[in-house]
């Protein structure tokens, strides 16, 4: 397994305001899904990731197998879409196999992730299909969400209301973390992730909104406004 450097944007906690009636709808959308996960969750900070994770994972996964059917469909590069969207569903994965060492998923939550994961992965599906740049910014909202709440898993940690427990040995090696290191930095290392997860997103639901090409590959900002996008997004 290679390691991950954990990249800290300079500004974690960012919001993008909503400026179209999709953009609209998806931030809405996850403030709607957010009420319930704060309402089962409360303060089970480590248990809310496990389950959300699983989630979490769902649409790069999608996004990726989606870009990919297109590119082999138009005949055309995908310019690096697919490749960052599997990413990003790798990322999410290992944060998962992470938190399932600190906070041990109950029987019903289980239950919860089956049923969860279902239904998020075929209305994700079909909100991808009909409107992609809809189902990026969706997935931008959310990461904004996770962003908050690691920040306030973490702010738990520092006020001593939740241990400081030894870090799992996967997130040592993932995130190439010392080998004394403690939950605190692999809540920071998560959160640096997800912030990096929702720019993407945000990114790509920007390019697609820019509009089409003739053969239907979305066109680009250039890489001085959109520092980091992956060519073509």
């Amino acid at each position: 397994m290679f390691a991950r450097k954990a990249n800290i944007p300079d500004r974690v906690v960012e919001h993008h305001v909503p400026e179209t009636f999709s953009d609209r709808f998806a931030y809405r959308l996850v403030k709607f899904m957010r009420v319930f996960a704060d309402a089962f969750f409360r303060k089970r900070y480590g248990h809310r990731a496990v389950v959300l994770e699983t989630v979490a994972a769902v649409p790069g996964m999608v996004g990726g197998m989606l870009q990919h059917l297109k590119s082999i469909r138009h005949i055309r590069d995908d310019e690096g879409w697919i490749a960052e969207l599997l990413d990003e569903a790798e990322n999410e994965r290992m944060h998962l196999m992470t938190f399932i060492n600190i906070a041990r998923p109950t029987v019903f939550e289980r239950v919860l992730i089956l049923l969860a994961q279902g239904v998020f992965f075929n209305l994700y599906f079909l909100l991808y299909l009909l409107a992609p740049k809809t189902a990026h910014r969706v997935v931008a909202y959310l990461e904004e969400e996770a962003v908050v709440s690691y920040t306030q898993y973490l702010a738990a940690i520092d006020d001593g209301k939740l241990e400081n427990v030894p870090a799992p040995q996967i997130a040592i090696d993932y995130w190439d973390l010392p080998s004394d290191a403690r939950l605190r930095e692999v809540v920071i290392a998560v959160r640096a992730d997800e912030a990096g997860h929702r720019d993407r997103n945000h990114g790509f639901a920007d390019a697609l909104s820019a509009g089409a090409d003739e053969d239907g590959a979305p066109r680009t900002p250039s890489e001085d406004t959109q520092p980091g996008l992956p060519n073509g997004a």
